[in-house]
């Protein structure tokens, strides 16, 4: 099935999430963006969800969607958004480099606040509804980090490994009621973030930017390439499929081989 984007949503019947609506965090762009056009693709109604306001708005007009600028890291902002996703993607994320005894605790805060506790309390918000209805998706765009830690990256990996926890209790409390909670794991993916880091190795080490993807970024993968975002966004589709029930409390590598080795 073609998406309508430029993408295609494999294993989907057309119109499979006609009736259903999404939420995705981070949707302004990246994979946030690539799920929200997959899944609008499938036929839901979508919430963009994103701090950049122009992003969030280009997003969801491109959807027919509804935008919403909101910073995950604000408590009473998060009461603004819809409390009925029939799906819920906690996608938003955000990274910061530094040795612990260099790491800002303010920094560290922020992380958890945005990947750790702002999805907890979207769960919060969405579980009743997605009980009532019988039915529920919720996909957490983790990392190789949930499974895996790197030197420098205390914030980033703590919280990672904190939502592969919350996903799994959510799966187990959601069973019951036919919803599925799971997790994605990649690797690096091609978004603003990783673009960032790129250019941040090539200039620290002296190097020429692809020799940091090869070298430094994908040292430790089978595949030496970056992961689309459109390839992140077809398996969290699939993860909302008619096949996938069964599927939850998952964590689903897509590292290119990291964790294998």
């Amino acid at each position: 099935m073609t998406s309508g984007f430029g993408g295609t949503a494999p294993g989907l019947p057309t119109g499979s999430l006609v009736g259903r609506t999404a939420l995705v965090t981070g949707g302004g762009s990246g994979i946030g963006r690539a799920c929200v056009e997959a899944l609008a693709g499938a036929g839901a109604f979508v919430h963009v969800v994103d701090l950049d306001a122009r992003a969030a708005a280009e997003v969801a007009r491109r959807v027919d969607g509804r935008a919403h600028p909101v910073d995950l890291a604000d408590r009473a902002a998060l009461a603004s958004l819809p409390e009925d996703p029939d799906v819920l993607v906690n996608n938003a994320g955000l990274q910061h480099v530094a040795a612990i005894e260099d790491f800002p605790p303010q920094m560290f805060d922020r992380l958890q606040q945005v990947m750790v506790t702002a999805p907890f309390l979207l769960l919060r918000r969405a579980l009743p509804h997605m009980y009532r209805r019988g039915w529920g998706r919720v996909v957490n765009i983790s990392s190789v980090h949930g499974l895996r830690a790197s030197p420098y990256k205390s914030g980033y990996v703590t919280a990672k490994h904190a939502l592969e926890g919350l996903s799994k209790v959510t799966a187990l409390e959601g069973a019951p009621h036919g919803v599925t909670s799971n997790c994605v794991n990649p690797g690096y993916v091609r978004t603003p973030l990783v673009e960032r880091q790129i250019a941040a190795q090539a200039e620290a080490h002296g190097i020429p930017p692809e020799q940091v993807v090869g070298d430094v970024l994908l040292r430790g993968s089978a595949i030496k390439r970056l992961i689309e975002p459109e390839e992140v966004a077809a398996v969290a589709l699939w993860l909302c499929g008619p096949h996938t029930g069964h599927v939850t409390g998952a964590s689903l590598p897509m590292d290119g081989g990291w964790t294998a080795a």
